[in-house]
């Protein structure tokens, strides 16, 4: 398989990301290592999981299989939404560890903000990361769905930036001002949700900039992505479909073309997952 050059990223703490990463939130565990194993043939070097997605054990199972060795994948997992208590976020990350067969981590994100839940302090949370990465057993620690209020909060009662933080963006939801944050205080910004679930795969303007370069539209949306500075990483078991998102490093779009795709954005209208600072979840 054609083998393309993804741009490794520098983060705020002196470690590397790679630009583009394999998701694996929805994937069944039962079909995790078999698409990991397939991403990591293809190319992909950065496997994006988490705690809640019930599949770190077998991301791991597929990097053994896969004869690379661990320092050469780039992997992030989060806390699960239910263990925001220090003691608890402790015990989950040694879990995790466990899962994957890994001694360390290379990122490691509280989930969710969850500002409604445990007395809305996050930044209690973030202490224990940032003492695990004081440790050694995770290289870099980030957030995910962190607002611009959330993260001012950590700037003012924490001692460690956050090295991303990974948000719902797309062409229907830019959510420019989180990244426009991000950006400010050299917080990289992930992309989940790249494709907004395929919604904007037939939008007439991603339809017709695809045509224009010869691409398929889900690769003119993760290029935009790309360009835009963002790391992002498509979810996908189809072998087909995980080739395809892999190449996306051989072609750029215009100008004119970025506009087109920035254009779309529907802000709050657009967003698929559910609003951070509303957002509950505990997993029973």
């Amino acid at each position: 398989m054609a083998q393309n050059d993804i741009p490794d990223i520098a983060l705020n703490d002196g470690n590397t990301i790679p630009q583009l990463g394999f998701g694996v939130f929805q994937i069944e565990p039962k079909d995790t290592a078999r698409a990991v194993g397939t991403a990591l043939e293809v190319g992909y070097r950065h496997i994006d999981t988490a705690q809640m997605y019930g599949n770190e054990a077998e991301v791991g199972q597929a990097l053994r299989a896969s004869g690379l060795d661990r320092d050469e994948v780039f992997v992030t997992s989060k806390l699960n939404n239910g263990f925001h208590r220090p003691d608890d976020a402790r015990k989950a990350f040694e879990q995790s560890l466990r899962e994957l067969k890994f001694d360390y981590l290379d990122l490691f994100l509280i989930h969710w903000p969850l500002p409604t839940r445990y007395d809305g302090d996050f930044v209690s949370t973030w202490k224990v990361l940032e003492e695990l990465r004081d440790a050694g057993t995770v290289r870099s620690i980030g957030v995910s769905n962190f607002q611009v209020a959330h993260l001012e909060r950590l700037a003012a009662e924490a001692d460690v930036v956050p090295a991303v933080n990974q948000i719902e963006a797309h062409p229907y939801l830019g959510n420019e001002e989180v990244r426009a944050y991000d950006k400010a205080h050299g917080i990289l910004t992930e992309a989940w949700s790249p494709i907004a679930q395929g919604k904007v795969l037939d939008d007439p303007t991603v339809v017709d900039v695809a045509e224009q370069v010869g691409r398929t539209p889900a690769q003119v949306v993760l290029r935009w992505h790309v360009q835009r500075g963002d790391i992002v990483f498509p979810k996908s078991t189809t072998p087909k479909r995980i080739e395809e998102n892999f190449a996306i490093f051989d072609f750029t779009l215009d100008d004119t073309a970025m506009e087109r795709l920035t254009s779309l954005d529907r802000g709050e209208a657009g967003r698929t997952g559910p609003n951070p600072d509303e957002f509950d979840y505990i997993p029973s």
